[in-house]
């Protein structure tokens, strides 16, 4: 389980994050939403040590990120599988030598490590694509690669952060059901940063809604589609209460 505990961190005397206090439920997908500069990815970040809180914590499985040392930092990444909004895949590399990357080292043999590439190229439906360099896809494809990667590596945890950003509507609706599938094919829990409003309540059992650095209100995205909150009844569209 993910707890952030009393966590807040600001950037040059600038709060971003403020006190923030939940929970990620295991095996669910959780969608943290809000408005660019709200603070989604910086909590993401903080989940695998790439920040530093300024008070409070994470704890992912019992363990304080921040406290962990090298080896355990290392430990932790390997349990997640981080999708990144550029993908962030390698340009010299093939799509087979980008997903096998995070594999091999892990020291995995290399039948195993050929196996899950031609695996996760599957399930994000790209069987063809690894012999392409990364210049040679859409930007919807390089996206599909970077859950290709996550996946390979067999996450208890998988982070999307913006996996939508850029892409067309018809692209959008792809990568919202690829990311209900993976779930549903890993069983990991994944936590989706996003303030796409259609792509969050398709894949979303639960929703944090994140406003000026505090979480406004959480639930099933049920619930947070019935808010009577307005500053989240506005950020939704919806008429006032």
């Amino acid at each position: 389980m993910i707890r952030f505990v009393h966590l807040a961190k600001g950037f040059g005397g600038t709060p971003v994050l403020v006190d923030v206090t939940f929970e990620i439920p295991e095996g669910e997908t959780t969608v943290l939403l809000g408005q660019s500069g709200s603070g989604k990815s910086v909590l993401l970040k903080h989940i695998v040590g790439l920040l530093e809180p300024d008070q409070g914590h994470v704890e992912v499985d019992g363990d304080i990120v921040d406290q962990l040392d090298h080896d355990g930092l290392n430990a932790l990444r390997g349990q997640i599988g981080y999708v990144f909004q550029s993908a962030a895949l390698f340009d010299s590399l093939t799509v087979d030598q980008n997903i096998a990357l995070g594999l091999r080292a892990r020291g995995l043999p290399e039948p195993e490590v050929e196996a899950r590439v031609v695996e996760s190229l599957r399930l994000v439906e790209l069987p063809d694509a690894g012999a392409r360099f990364p210049a040679e896809l859409s930007g919807g494809m390089r996206k599909r690669v970077g859950v290709a990667r996550a996946i390979a590596l067999r996450p208890r945890y998988i982070l999307y952060d913006e996996p939508t950003t850029g892409l067309d509507p018809v692209t959008t609706a792809a990568m919202d059901e690829l990311m209900i599938r993976a779930r549903e094919e890993s069983g990991a829990t994944s936590i989706v940063v996003t303030h796409d409003l259609p792509s969050a309540f398709a894949v979303a059992d639960r929703i944090a809604f994140l406003h000026e650095g505090r979480i406004r209100e959480s639930g099933s995205a049920e619930e947070i589609r019935r808010s009577a909150d307005p500053v989240v009844r506005e950020f939704l569209g919806a008429p006032s209460a």
